[in-house]
């Protein structure tokens, strides 16, 4: 292998002139007019909403009852700012033109953060799931601060109420950070029930439009994907378009079954270990290698 030597080296100004060069063919935008969500600052926000919703879990762990309104209202101010500020960012970066997205963002902001009730009640219910649902967890206080699959679910319930709300990027941005940090990956555009638990969770996949019911179960690596995609005339994917599974109540997926398309699976229903589906199946089946091949009946 040829080594490049020091004296053929391009200088420090080429350099430059080439980095220039790649960095416009991203986009036509000039620089100076487009802002992007900090991806720290993301981070951080994310680490201050689970405070909120769990109060003297994360966050600061010395509070009291009397304290604790002026902490929650002190942190929701905070927040509030905080996002509203990253949301503009977004805002802008899709849409440099925008000339209202100062009040949006911080309209956007107040809206998101009207539903944390709701998603404080449905995170109660998957750890009460997990807690009931593996009988190697201790207590309930096992599930919030050591499970990865609650942590990307948090994420998860966090960003989709972002996504509802047309909230372009930080959605994204939330659940990506959670799949770096736990190898779990829901799109925010997931609709999932209540008391939902993923247990291990390595390798665990949700595509953006699988509808999920209520007391579902699924293990490590299961994939709910799609096994293909409608193109435009110009050979280009269909954004939004159903095309990943529909779990029903009370199912149970277990660890590397890979369910592919926009298939139903009925209520009830336990689809085995490393199966390979790409059909509906009627409530109350038991799927498993042996009775199932190739997506098919045997």
């Amino acid at each position: 292998m040829t080594q490049l030597q020091p004296a053929t080296a391009p200088g420090l100004h080429a350099i430059v002139e080439a980095l220039v060069e790649a960095s416009t063919t991203l986009t036509d935008m000039p620089l100076g007019r487009r802002e992007f969500p900090s991806r720290t600052a993301l981070a951080a926000l994310v680490e201050e909403l689970r405070a909120l919703l769990f109060p003297g879990y994360f966050g600061t762990s010395e509070l009291k009852a009397e304290t604790l309104r002026y902490h929650l209202g002190a942190s929701l101010d905070r927040v509030a700012h905080g996002l509203a500020d990253q949301i503009q960012r977004g805002l802008m970066a899709a849409d440099a033109s925008c000339h209202d997205c100062s009040e949006r963002s911080r309209t956007l902001a107040r809206a998101f953060l009207a539903r944390l009730p709701e998603v404080r009640r449905l995170l109660a219910t998957d750890i009460e799931a997990g807690f009931e649902g593996d009988p190697a967890a201790t207590s309930p206080e096992e599930v919030l601060f050591s499970y990865p699959g609650f942590l990307a679910l948090t994420n998860q319930r966090l960003a989709h109420e972002l996504l509802k709300l047309g909230v372009p990027l930080l959605p994204r941005m939330i659940t990506e950070h959670a799949h770096g940090i736990t190898g779990i990956d829901i799109h925010p555009g997931a609709r999932i029930g209540e008391r939902f638990f993923i247990d291990h969770g390595t390798g665990v996949v949700i595509g953006e439009t699988c509808v999920i019911g209520h007391n579902v179960r699924i293990y490590q690596g299961v994939t709910l994907g799609a096994k293909s995609f409608p193109l435009d005339a110009e050979g280009h994917p269909i954004k939004g378009v159903p095309r990943h599974p529909v779990v029903e109540d009370d199912v149970i997926i277990y660890s590397n079954a890979t369910i592919l398309g926009r298939v139903t699976l009925g209520k009830g229903s336990a689809i085995g270990g490393n199966v390979w589906l790409t059909r509906s199946v009627p409530p109350g089946s038991i799927i498993t290698q042996a009775n199932e091949k190739d997506g098919m009946p045997v």
